[in-house]
Order: structure tokens, then C-alpha cells, then sequence
């Protein structure tokens, strides 16, 4: 399970260089303000959890499964919160609880991950 996190961990991180390549480079006109700050948000966090989402799975690879649960709560957290994030700011409406409740999700990942790192 350990290989899923390091792919996903991988694969996240490609699109976050490729999201950020067309939202500074190919992004519509008018695509500023809280729009912009948006992006710029679900841009970051899913960089940071893409580098997350490897190191649940290369302390998941030691056989610790408070880190497999860790990287469930980076992929699930990263999806619900950039997504809800991108989603509102290309103009669709607000998905409502969806981006706090990833967010909520991405800091119990970030408790797993403490956890695991204690864990002998």
C-alpha cells in the first residue's frame, strides 16, 4: 500500500507544476483578485501534501500504519480541499462544507504522520 502514497505523492506533484504552468502562463483574462488567491491556495497545499503523501510512504514502507492512514487523509484531504478550492475558482458555485472538512482532514494526516514518526 505504501508504493500507492509514493505514486499518488508523485502524480500530485506533476499536476501541481502543471496547474501552476497555466495559472501563471495560459489562465483567462480577469483571472485575478480572490480567484487568483484561490488558485494560488489549492496550488500550495497541494504541493506541500504531494511531499506529504511521500513521506507516508516511505515511513509506511517500515511497516508503520499510522502512516498508511496518514497518507488516506493527505489523498482524500488534498482532493476534497484543492478541489472544492479550484472548483470555486473557476467560477462554479461554492460545494458548500466540502474544502473545510479536506482541511479538517489534511490536519489529522499531519496528526497520523506526528504519531507515526513516535511510534517504535
Amino acid at each position: 500500500m505504501h508504493r500507492l502514497w509514493l505514486f499518488l505523492g508523485a502524480i500530485a506533484g506533476l499536476v501541481v507544476v502543471g496547474l501552476s504552468a497555466w495559472a501563471a502562463h495560459g489562465a483567462p483574462a480577469g483571472f485575478e483578485g480572490a480567484q487568483r488567491r484561490g488558485v494560488d491556495s489549492a496550488l500550495m497545499i497541494q504541493g506541500w501534501h504531494a511531499l506529504a503523501l511521500i513521506a507516508a510512504g516511505l515511513m509506511a514502507e517500515r511497516g508503520r500504519w499510522l502512516a498508511q492512514l496518514a497518507g488516506a487523509a493527505f489523498a482524500i484531504g488534498t482532493v476534497m480541499f484543492c478541489g472544492a478550492v479550484w472548483w470555486s475558482a473557476l467560477g462554479n458555485p461554492s460545494l458548500g462544507s466540502v474544502a473545510p472538512i479536506g482541511g479538517t482532514t489534511l490536519m489529522i494526516g499531519w496528526a497520523l504522520l506526528a504519531a507515526a514518526a513516535l511510534k517504535r
